[in-house]
C-alpha cells in the first residue's frame, strides 16, 4: 500500500523448471543463452503518457474520508462527497484495449479506511490526448459469508478496514485472485466482485492487522504482505511476493511463495528476492516466462528526494551463494530518455512517486507502468498538490524475449 510483483524459486516450478535446476539454482550455458538475460539492458525510453486527475470520484458513490479529519491535505479538504478513483495498486490488461486497476485499501491504514469501498476500476488511457477515461468498475463484497471474521459493514461490501488489497491477476474464466497485506491473505473473487471462497492465509506468517492473531506476536510488519503477485504463464500457479521481511529472515530479503491453483494450497516451495537496500520496498511483480519475472523496486521517497525507482528482471534459475534470485536492471524510472518530449516533459523523464505499484507487459519491448497516488497524501510530481494517477509506457532498449502468454489479453 504505502510502499508496492520473490522467493523466485517457487515460480520456477510453476513455470516448469526441472528438479535439478531447483536444487542447485543453476542451469547450463544453453539455457542462459536461450533466455538472453545475462547481457543487461540499456537506458529505457518514455513512449507514452496519460494522466487521471487526482480528484476523480466514482459517480453516485458514497461519501468517504470521514476519519481523515477536516484539515486540508495537499490543498484538498476531507471528507469527500464520493469514493475516489485512486491508489492503483495492481493492473490487468483486457483484450479490448482497456485495463482494470485495483484500488488500494483506502487512505493508508486500517483505522482510517472503514468508509473506503474496495473496488476494481476499469480505465482506458488515451496516449495521444494524454488522458485516462474511467469506464466503470465493480465493488468487492462477500455475499456468501466466506470471511470467517467480522466485517465493517453489515451489507458485507468490503472496505479498507477489512483488507489491504495490493496485487491482482485475472483468470481466463473471468475470476480474479487478489493479494492482501493484512493477513496476508489470497482472495478469490467472481467476475462481478463477489468473494468465492474463504481467505487463504500464508502458513507461518501473520501481520499485525491479521484478525486471527489472537494476541500472538506478528512476524511481519504492518502493511507488508502480498504487494506483488504473478500468475505463471501456464496458469497453474500463483507467486505472491511479500513486501516485508519475515522475522528471522536476513534483512532486506523477501519471500516468494508458490500457490497451486488446482490444489488450492501452497506447495511449500519458496524463493528469496533481495532488495538493493533494506529500506526499499517492492511494488509489483509479473511473469515474463516460466522462469523470469519483472519486479518493481523502490525507495520510500518522492519528488526531488526520490533516488530509487527501478524495474528488475528476476530469474528464478539463477541464485547467489545466499540463495537470492538473480536480478537484471531493465528500466530506471527516474532516468527515462524522452527525446520526443512525450507528455510535455524534458529530454529526461522522471517517475518520482513514492509508490509505483503497477507494471504490465504490452509487447515484447514495451511496459505499462502506473503509480499509486495515495490520494490525497502523495505529492511527488508537484509539491503541495495531490498526485494524479499517471499511466506511462516505457520502451525497453531490447526485447525481453518473453513468452507470448505473458502479454495475452483476457
Amino acid at each position: 500500500m504505502r510502499r508496492t510483483m520473490i522467493g523466485l524459486g517457487a515460480v520456477v516450478l510453476a513455470l516448469g523448471l526441472s528438479a535439478p535446476a531447483l536444487a542447485d539454482g543453476h542451469d547450463g550455458p544453453a539455457a542462459q543463452q536461450a533466455r538472453g538475460g545475462d547481457h543487461g539492458f540499456g537506458r529505457a525510453t518514455l513512449s507514452g503518457f496519460a494522466s487521471l486527475p487526482a480528484q476523480t470520484f466514482v459517480p453516485g458513490s458514497e461519501p468517504s474520508g470521514a476519519q481523515l479529519g477536516t484539515a486540508p491535505v495537499n490543498g484538498v479538504t476531507p471528507p469527500f462527497a464520493g469514493q475516489p478513483v485512486q491508489g492503483f495498486s495492481g493492473v490487468v490488461r483486457r483484450r479490448d484495449g482497456t485495463f482494470e486497476v485495483l484500488s488500494d485499501n483506502g487512505y493508508g491504514g486500517k483505522a482510517n479506511s472503514a468508509d473506503f469501498l474496495l473496488r476494481i476500476q476499469r480505465i482506458k488511457p488515451d496516449f495521444r490526448a494524454g488522458t485516462v477515461q474511467v469506464l466503470g468498475g465493480i465493488d468487492l463484497s462477500d455475499p456468501g459469508k466466506h470471511v470467517p471474521f467480522p466485517l465493517t459493514r453489515p451489507d458485507r461490501r468490503l472496505t479498507g478496514a477489512d483488507f489491504d488489497i495490493e496485487s491482482i491477476v485475472r483468470n481466463p474464466d473471468g475470476t480474479y485472485w487478489i493479494g492482501d497485506e493484512f493477513g496476508p491473505f489470497l482472495l478469490h473473487f467472481s467476475a462481478s466482485g463477489a468473494l468465492l471462497e474463504a481467505p487463504i492465509a500464508l502458513p507461518g506468517v501473520k501481520a499485525p492487522e491479521n484478525p486471527t492473531l489472537g494476541g500472538a506476536t506478528p512476524n511481519l510488519a504492518g502493511s507488508k504482505g502480498f504487494e506483488g503477485m504473478a500468475r505463471a504463464v501456464d496458469g497453474r500457479h500463483l507467486y505472491p511476493l511479500l513486501e516485508g521481511t519475515v522475522s528471522g529472515d536476513p534483512a532486506g530479503t523477501l519471500r516468494i511463495n508458490e500457490f497451486d491453483l488446482r490444489d488450492r494450497a501452497y506447495t511449500g516451495r519458496r524463493w528469496v528476492y533481495r532488495l538493493e537496500a533494506p529500506g526499499n520496498a517492492i511494488g509489483d511483480m509479473i511473469a515474463v516466462d516460466r522462469d523470469r519475472f519483472l519486479v518493481i523496486e523502490r525507495d520510500n521517497e518522492q519528488g526531488d528526494a526520490a533516488r530509487f525507482k527501478r524495474i528488475y528482471l528476476a530469474d528464478l534459475r539463477d541464485r547467489d551463494k545466499d540463495g537470492a534470485v538473480d536480478k537484471t536492471l531493465v528500466a530506471d524510472l527516474l532516468d527515462l530518455a524522452n527525446p520526443q518530449g512525450v507528455g510535455g516533459f524534458g529530454t529526461t523523464f522522471r517517475f518520482p512517486f513514492q509508490t509505483i505499484e503497477d507494471v504490465v507487459i504490452l509487447d515484447d519491448s514495451t511496459l505499462g507502468v502506473l503509480n499509486d497516488n495515495n490520494f490525497p497524501f502523495s505529492a511527488g510530481r508537484t509539491p503541495g498538490k495531490p498526485d494524479n494517477d499517471e499511466f506511462i509506457t516505457v520502451r525497453l532498449s531490447r526485447p525481453l524475449d518473453a513468452d507470448p502468454r505473458a502479454y495475452r489479453r483476457y
